[in-house]
């Protein structure tokens, strides 16, 4: 039986130019893209207020922040994490706002994995 045929009341005569309904495409949707978050070194942001971000908005134990912290700090750049596109953004904007509610110049940006 027809979509339309099921769909037709039984109350109603037939005209016989129903036209069937076609299933819509299905949409195919993969894996969202990742996006790593990366704090930048600067001279002025105290390297404990950097392992305080690691821990809070990163959930990292003391020794993994300090990894990242040193990082940072050797490199010029560590990676927090890596997150689908929202998250991510979420993440830079909560650290951003902290550390200028703290006074710190500390930088935190997101690039595409």
């Amino acid at each position: 039986m027809a979509f339309w045929e099921r769909s037709m009341s039984t109350d109603e005569p037939s005209t016989g130019t129903e036209t069937p309904v076609e299933p819509e495409e299905e949409i195919q949707t993969g894996e969202p893209s990742l996006y790593k978050v990366i704090l930048l070194n600067d001279d002025f942001t105290p390297m404990e207020f950097v392992v305080e971000i690691l821990q809070r908005f990163f959930g990292k134990n003391r020794e993994a922040a300090m990894r990242i912290m040193l990082q940072v700090h050797h490199q010029g750049r560590g990676v927090c994490g890596v997150y689908p596109f929202d998250i991510a953004e979420t993440k830079v904007n909560q650290v951003m706002d902290y550390a200028r509610s703290h006074e710190h110049p500390l930088q935190c940006t997101m690039e595409k994995e």
